[in-house]
């Protein structure tokens, strides 16, 4: 007995999708359609009032407030920690910031802001309006410089601290430690056992720190390797305390990324109070509380108070801002301006030991910023901004005054809620773009996205007739495809260069049409009928649809991975693009023509 098999179904019915590839086109772009419609409505100028525990302002008081000054609201919002204010005229928002700052300045955050204009019923389902980037919606930039060279010089100040206390208890004699600038500490003896032993500590204390030297002399220095990842880690660190400044801030929309090997970039879509912004963001504070040590005492350092008067402390802190967990202005009695402090675990411990052991003593507080000074060099300043006794054991909390006025000390405690620098910053480029050339910018993108959309319409309806249509419908789809991919995938934002890549966009999507019905026309030409056609050409031309496609997103991706800003935004729109362009191109397409022209068994036709 044989068998006779054969691959191919002897009686294959042509141009049928499955029922679930329906629902599956259906459903997607129904979701995807959902999804781009609040970028219909656009967004209402509002005003954000953002709180640290909830509930401490209701949106009741709110209203109160505005009714009192004549101001009505479009609607206000209560979410937890934040009142959202969105107002009916946006030329009232900087009045109306003033206004609720004048009345709850003192227990929240009052920032301009954005809000969605869509209805609450596309809202309550969790769609939002595509981000615009800085050149569409305007707003501010900065660039920031990290200065490792004190990062550097502490690290060895350091080292060289330790080896001095170690040659102190030791009694060795005729030892000269010095730093010899940045990571480097010099060590001069004439003993070769001395150095011996200055190298064994070294190796035991300090194992990341290379030691090298001729005839008498030390050189400890940090490795390579430890320099670039110090450099990776401090401006990490740095990062990390950005982005929790400008969320103190209440901005929610800002992009923070390194640029360089020690700089950062910042950018500020929508912030129309770049001074605000430029404050927080540039500063670097940090507080820290020094034992008081008796003057003139040798081992103490000396720092002036407000008035300028010599106090001297301890060279070492009992802790640092580092600890900080949560700062709060207050008014204190005869109306003061006090900083009420919360510090973690180990911090709480720290105070505690050290208060209980110190009662009836002085403690200072130190207050450190740093500046640039006019050959460009990064400079510390530091100042007593307070001398208190210590009248009981201290916790985990505590207040501190001689902070200055009540906004200084609102100043000082979101900086120390947001954190302390670990290296100091500098702003060394500020651009600020109008709202109005953002608006200008989108109007302009998109009349060149509409232009060119129409043109492609124009051209495949009278080219390709009937099948010109359906490309046509699938372009379309393609479009309202990808509006809503990047209002959906979470920190995707559109910029000018990504309208460019919108506009690419429609040349892909077409192109891949184009591709499968000139395989159509071919194969009519050889003679089969119009369904056979289709479902040959629209097989044949996959694989060249494929490749081409996939090389152009090696390309998107490459530029999304190293380039920033305007870069990442035409390389996302791309790449979204050419995901959406393949969809629609050849499945969308392909269910529509199925559907419409799948039985046509006709051979002599024009496509």
């Amino acid at each position: 007995m044989t068998s006779i098999s054969n691959n191919k179904p002897l009686n294959k019915q042509l141009n049928k999708y499955a029922q679930w590839k329906y629902w599956v086109l259906i459903v997607t772009l129904i979701i995807l359609f959902l999804s781009a419609l609040p970028s219909w409505y656009g967004e209402d100028a509002a005003v954000q009032l953002s709180t640290k525990s909830p509930n401490t302002i209701s949106s009741e008081q709110v209203y109160q407030v505005l009714s009192h000054a004549g101001i009505s609201s479009k609607r206000i919002d209560q979410q937890q920690q934040n009142v959202l204010v969105v107002l009916q005229q946006a030329d009232q928002q900087t009045q109306v910031k003033n206004i609720l700052s004048e009345a709850f300045a003192d227990r929240a955050q009052i920032t301009l802001a954005l809000a969605p204009a869509a209805p609450n019923w596309l809202l309550n389902m969790g769609f939002e309006p595509i981000k615009l980037g800085l050149d569409l919606r305007g707003g501010v930039q900065f660039l920031l410089d990290v200065d490792l060279d004190l990062v550097f010089k502490n690290h060895a100040t350091m080292v060289s601290d330790s080896v001095k206390q170690f040659v102190r208890q030791e009694h060795i004699s005729g030892v000269l430690v010095r730093q010899a600038g940045g990571a480097e500490v010099s060590i001069e003896s004439t003993q070769t056992d001395e150095r011996g032993l200055i190298r064994q500590f070294i190796a035991e204390q300090y194992p990341l720190w290379q030691v090298s030297g001729h005839q008498d002399t030390l050189v400890v220095s940090l490795s390579e390797s430890e320099l670039v990842k110090l450099t990776n880690l401090t401006v990490q660190q740095n990062l990390q305390i950005m982005r929790s400044r400008i969320e103190e801030l209440g901005i929610t929309e800002a992009l923070v990324q390194r640029q360089g090997k020690n700089r950062i970039r910042i950018e500020l879509p929508g912030v129309q109070d770049p001074a605000t912004a430029k404050n927080v963001i540039g500063a670097t504070a940090s507080l820290a509380f020094y034992p008081v040590a008796e003057t003139g005492v040798v081992n103490a350092i000396v720092l002036k108070d407000k008035s300028g008067q010599p106090v001297y402390v301890a060279r070492k802190p009992v802790l640092g801002g580092d600890h900080i967990v949560d700062a709060r202005a207050a008014v204190g009695d005869f109306g003061m301006s006090k900083v009420n402090i919360s510090l973690d675990s180990a911090g709480g411990k720290l105070m505690s030991d050290f208060s209980r052991d110190n009662i009836g003593k002085p403690m200072a507080t130190a207050y450190s910023e740093y500046s640039r000074n006019d050959k460009g060099q990064a400079q510390q300043t530091t100042k007593i901004i307070s001398v208190a006794t210590i009248q009981s054991q201290l916790g985990s909390k505590f207040e501190i005054t001689g902070a200055g006025t009540h906004q200084e000390a609102q100043q000082l405690a979101l900086l120390l809620r947001a954190g302390s620098m670990t290296a100091p910053v500098t702003i060394v480029e500020e651009r600020t773009i109008g709202p109005s050339l953002g608006a200008e910018n989108i109007a302009n993108g998109f009349a060149a996205l509409a232009l060119g959309l129409a043109v492609t319409l124009l051209f495949m309806a009278c080219w390709y007739r009937r099948l010109g249509w359906v490309a046509n419908v699938a372009l379309i789809a393609n479009m309202v495809m990808l509006f809503g991919l990047l209002a959906l995938i979470p920190g995707a934002v559109l910029t000018l260069p990504g309208i460019a890549g919108l506009v690419l966009t429609v040349g892909m999507a077409v192109d891949t049409n184009v591709l499968i019905f000139e395989r159509i026309k071919d194969k009519l030409a050889d003679g089969r009928s119009f369904a056979s056609a289709i479902d040959v050409g629209f097989d044949s031309a996959f694989s060249t649809i494929f490749d081409a496609n996939f090389t152009t997103m090696i390309t998107a991706v490459v530029l999304f991975s190293i380039g920033n800003g305007p870069i990442q935004g035409f390389a996302l729109t791309l790449g979204l693009g050419l995901l959406t362009s393949m969809f629609t191109g050849i499945f969308a397409s392909r269910a529509i023509i199925n559907l419409v022209y799948g039985r046509d068994t006709r051979r002599a036709i024009k496509v």
